[in-house]
């Protein structure tokens, strides 16, 4: 059935290219996302309704929200096999628990495209991510700088086990070592789980814990970094006595930003989804279908297309700062 679907919309390509309208349930693309709590999930959602072909009705999103749990994730998979969706995009929740979902979809001859998060495997049909351990990297690397590579700090975790924690820990680590042996100290490195209020508290711990003794605060994202900075301020302290920085670029972390709070490595929700749409559209329809969102124009020069056939597809980092900042909050209104 999948054989006669795709062959259905190979000869009728030119529906896509030509702007033509089809029917409204031809293609039907599952999106597995891992939570939708977060901000930054939340923007994802919005882009994958937002794309062209999904705002204008020739293609069909059924968003899944997979409870921050890599078993739903699983099941979820199951479902949109079952119910005959022509591609799967999965935000995986753990590195290695849902490659059962790219396995069950190239059993099934459906393409699976992961995005934003990673997975312990290369048999997915596309990757359209973000070098999480360049992210990682660049935020750690603005806190050494900044602190002159001296000094203690601390590290707000990911939920461990995701490719997230794995590789910004990888990044941030990377940057600390390009100090001299011994002049930056990690004193605390604990998973928040993503989470602001977790965040929070465990800074509160740490900063009783490690009164006047804590120079940079690391987060692995910005909700973890703004939950740091709601327990400095809450505690009296100035953050004018810590360098704090997150990942992600939402909305109140780029305020915090524009308030010379922190510094955020912006991580475009909008060019991983989209991007990953037009990916799995290629791969559904085939070499005739050209990608119709923006973000192939919007980074030409970092990011090659290439007939939508390449395995992975890095979204380039924006590191925010007083200069574009404004302009990235305009993009939010």
């Amino acid at each position: 059935m999948k054989k006669t679907i795709i062959s259905t919309l190979l000869g009728s390509t030119l529906a896509l290219s030509s702007g033509a309208a089809f029917a409204k349930d031809d293609i039907k693309i599952a999106v597995l996302m891992y939570g939708m709590k977060a901000e930054f999930v939340q923007l994802m959602q919005q882009a994958a309704y937002d794309h062209p072909l999904v705002k204008s009705g020739e293609v069909k999103i059924t968003m899944y929200d997979g409870r921050y749990d890599a078993l739903v994730q699983n099941n979820q998979a199951e479902t949109a096999i079952r119910t005959n969706h022509d591609a799967i995009i999965i935000n995986p929740m753990d590195f290695d628990a849902n490659i059962d979902v790219v396995d069950m979809a190239n059993d099934a001859g459906i393409p699976v495209i992961v995005t934003n998060a990673r997975l312990n495997t290369d048999q997915m049909t596309a990757e359209v991510v973000s070098d999480d351990v360049e992210g990682g990297y660049l935020e750690a690397k603005f806190i050494m700088e900044q602190i002159g590579c001296k000094g203690n700090v601390v590290i707000l975790e990911g939920p461990k086990g995701g490719s997230g924690e794995i590789q910004r820990g990888q990044g941030n680590e990377k940057a600390i070592a390009e100090c001299p042996e011994g002049a930056v100290k990690v004193l605390e490195r604990k998973t928040a789980n993503w989470s602001r209020a977790e965040g929070m508290t465990l800074m509160e711990n740490w900063l009783m814990k490690h009164q006047g003794k804590i120079s940079g605060v690391i987060g692995q994202n910005d909700e973890m970094a703004l939950g740091a900075i709601e327990a400095i301020e809450g505690t009296g302290d100035s953050v004018d006595n810590y360098v704090i920085a997150g990942i992600d670029g939402v909305t109140d972390a780029l305020h915090a930003v524009k308030s010379d709070k922190m510094t955020s490595i912006l991580q475009d929700a909008n060019g991983q989804m989209q991007g990953s749409i037009d990916v799995a559209l290629r791969h559904i329809i085939g070499e005739q279908y050209k990608p119709t969102s923006k973000v192939w124009q919007q980074y030409a020069d970092q990011l090659n297309w290439n007939n939508g056939l390449s395995k992975r597809y890095d979204i380039p980092w924006t590191v925010v700062n007083q200069q574009n900042v404004d302009k990235l909050l305009e993009v939010r209104k």
